[in-house]
């Protein structure tokens, strides 16, 4: 059942919390911009959300209002009495974890098949993505979406030719369907960034056969190491990768960042094997 809430700035008044810079730490006000956010992954009652950096607990209300059970993992001990009041509200669908997301075994403390949903300290953001798209697959999780600066979304999901195209891009579609599902101003937080923020969803799709992620990693880091040199260049010192390159009718002249997705995927496969 939705309960009427306190208003977040009160509970923020009331326990004496402010954003903390050192943990990159923005706090959203919006309950209604919340909402839409925790509408994103399409939760109902029987789904379990992993939240990372709950801060006071806005965003972790609203993902209880979807129905869903949230397990959320907090590392400022400033916060932790304003989410012992949330635990209080929804004893049973809501468990904090005090503790480092970078740090936590998260397939131990929180099952197979969660959510993640996250509105991500800006100083940690890009690593705990990476993290999330590394190890076996399909994943443990079943979706992400995830709060970054703008500039990092558009990262994630460029596409070839653009300015925003690179290892992240791939890291993030070569096994993923990646996009931006919001677009957030600096007004919408407390205090307001110097950067606008999106949105962006994630969800695992199948994963191309006969790849090595380690080979598929050396790749990319050679060829966007050193992204306006050709590929005859940049991949030269890879063992075979100016063989796959020919094999698969790629001129040597490209640059990286005019390969798409498929054909790094292509080459690897040929490196892997």
């Amino acid at each position: 059942m939705i309960t009427l809430p306190e208003p977040l700035r009160e509970i923020i008044a009331r326990h004496g919390l402010s954003a903390s810079k050192a943990l990159g730490q923005n706090f959203i006000l919006d309950r209604q911009l919340l909402s839409r956010i925790a509408l994103i992954p399409g939760l109902g009652a029987s789904d379990v959300v992993y939240e990372v950096g709950p801060g006071p607990g806005g965003l972790t209300r609203a993902l209880l209002d979807t129905g869903a059970k949230v397990i959320a993992v907090e590392r400022d001990r400033r916060c932790i009495p304003a989410l012992v009041e949330l635990h209080n509200d929804f004893p049973t669908r809501f468990e904090l974890i005090e503790g480092d997301a970078m740090e936590i075994d998260e397939r131990s403390a929180v099952g197979e098949g969660a959510h993640i949903v996250a509105n991500l300290p800006y100083n940690v953001g890009t690593a705990l993505l990476l993290r999330w798209l590394a190890g076996p697959w399909p994943p443990w999780w079943r979706s992400l979406t995830l709060m970054f600066q703008r500039e990092v979304a558009e990262r994630i999901v460029a596409k070839e030719g653009s300015d925003h195209y690179g290892r992240l891009a791939i890291a993030a579609q070569w096994r993923c369907e990646a996009r931006i599902a919001m677009a957030v101003h600096r007004s919408a937080f407390t205090p307001p960034p110097k950067v606008a923020s999106a949105v962006v969803h994630l969800r695992p799709a199948a994963e191309p056969e006969g790849i090595d992620l380690a080979t598929l990693e050396r790749l990319t880091a050679a060829a966007f190491g050193q992204r306006r040199k050709m590929l005859r260049q940049s991949l030269r010192g890879v063992p075979g990768a100016l063989d796959g390159l020919a094999a698969l009718g790629i001129d040597q002249a490209r640059r990286a960042e005019t390969v798409a997705v498929a054909d790094f995927v292509a080459l690897a496969r040929i490196l892997s094997a």
